[in-house]
């Protein structure tokens, strides 16, 4: 592709999580979440912690002047729950709900559009002591939380995202144990976290839509087209059951308000009559994570029978993750193509590098650059065949703790020196800078 021009309201910016930025887990109120405990009992690889991360919580106007200086003009954080329920329940916090008043009247003062995901991942410790996304405790105290932020910044903030990447928290929380809770609780623990999350989710719509109206309500999910490895019968049979589990589970449920095929009879013993229907709400856009396809094979030892296959792929990130940009653009036209062509916007795309911080203090992340470059192309030619996409966010604006890697990998296309909390943009911002300012590509 030579060139491309992005629509005029096209939107780009950058994505967030409060656990991975904001530090100050002790600071105002805020009570432990669950990546807390898995932290504090060893379980993040480099030993490090998110007690500082970033220390956006403190920051947080530098951070903005970022955004502004790019020529970004939306930006998606997270509100911490546990900053606004300690126990994930209860009487607010107004000390967690005025750090968020704060950071949405400056984003709004720097002419900068936000865009609040209520759920990153920071399920409060007392809920999950309840037993978490396994059964529906946490059902009413979701939506609780969900009525209570918006009735504080409904006013200034139009766009809500309710859960980011519940298959995420599903399979690596509940089933392997790789993420917070560091449960392993295989396939019958990675459904029923799946599926109380799209309950929670159904319940927290229906709670901010009673109260305000003209809102833009909507989720986050981190969606990889599943693709066999070969063309034998198991191992394309792997692959369609893995889409059922990654993502058709959370699409199917919301979109249709309809349980995977493949996976009633799985289901059938936590699915309640009624629950399909309070799962499905008519959203107004759908936010993708993409990083790359998922290359399934039969595997007997893996759950679901489902093992990871070769992709085939000579580029890979420092995540170890292949570079196949095309698998983005597959994925928006799965939208248009069987989901009505929604409107979405890619809510979380970029990758880790081992960048290397030059002698003058430059960061000169070439593979970054091309990563992002690679994958503006599939929102292109997205675009061009007619898919309703509405913008683009980075994955991240900032190096930050990277959940169980701890401070190791480093996604942001700002670096952040740990040790002075110092920011300086890399090659990446100011590549995506002149694409959000020129609006081409």
């Amino acid at each position: 592709m030579a060139s491309f021009t992005f629509p005029r309201d096209f939107f780009w910016g950058a994505s967030t999580a409060a656990y991975q930025i904001e530090g100050a887990l002790e600071a105002d109120g805020r009570g432990p979440c669950v990546w807390d405990t898995f932290a504090a009992a060893g379980r993040i690889m480099d030993g490090s912690s998110a007690a500082v991360a970033c220390d956006h919580y403190h920051r947080w106007p530098e951070d903005v002047a970022l955004l502004t200086q790019a020529g970004f003009d939306t930006y998606r954080f997270s509100i911490a729950w546990p900053r606004i329920f300690a126990t994930g329940e209860g009487r607010p916090n107004e000390k967690g709900l005025a750090f968020y008043d704060r950071l949405v009247d400056g984003l709004l003062e720097a002419g900068i559009r936000p865009m609040a995901c209520l759920f990153h991942w920071d399920l409060p410790q007392a809920l999950e002591d309840k037993g978490g996304w396994q059964g529906r405790a946490c059902i009413g105290p979701f939506a609780e939380y969900a009525r209570v932020c918006a009735a504080r910044l409904a006013d200034r903030v139009k766009d809500w995202m309710m859960l980011n990447e519940p298959n995420i928290v599903a399979i690596f929380g509940y089933g392997q144990g790789a993420h917070a809770p560091g449960s392993t609780l295989g396939e019958d623990g990675i459904l029923r976290a799946l599926h109380h999350q799209n309950l929670a989710q159904g319940a927290a719509l229906r709670a901010i839509a009673a109260e305000h109206r003209r809102l833009t309500l909507g989720t986050v999910v981190n969606i990889q087209p599943c693709r066999a490895e070969s063309d034998k019968r198991e191992d394309v049979a792997a692959a369609a059951l893995w889409d059922a589990v990654w993502n058709r589970v959370a699409l199917d449920g919301i979109m249709r308000g309809t349980i995977p095929g493949l996976l009633i009879d799985r289901m059938s013993g936590f699915v309640q009559p009624g629950d399909e229907q309070a799962i499905r709400y008519p959203i107004d856009l759908f936010g993708i994570n993409y990083y790359s396809p998922n290359t399934m094979k039969h595997d007997p030892g893996a759950q679901f029978e489902c093992g990871w296959g070769d992709p085939r792929c000579d580029r890979r990130t420092f995540m170890g993750w292949p570079v196949q940009p095309e698998g983005l653009y597959q994925q928006l036209m799965d939208f248009k193509d069987n989901y009505g062509n929604p409107a979405v916007f890619v809510s979380e795309n970029g990758a880790a590098y081992d960048d290397k911080v030059e002698a003058d203090g430059s960061v000169r992340d070439s593979d970054r650059v091309q990563y992002i470059r690679d994958h503006l192309e599939s929102v292109a030619r997205a675009l061009k065949d007619g898919c309703n996409v509405k913008g683009y966010l980075v994955w991240s604006l900032l190096d930050n703790f990277e959940w169980a890697y701890g401070l190791s990998k480093r996604f942001g296309i700002v670096r952040v020196d740990y040790d002075t909390l110092k920011r300086t943009p890399k090659d990446s911002y100011r590549f995506l800078s002149q694409v959000a300012k020129s609006g081409t590509l």
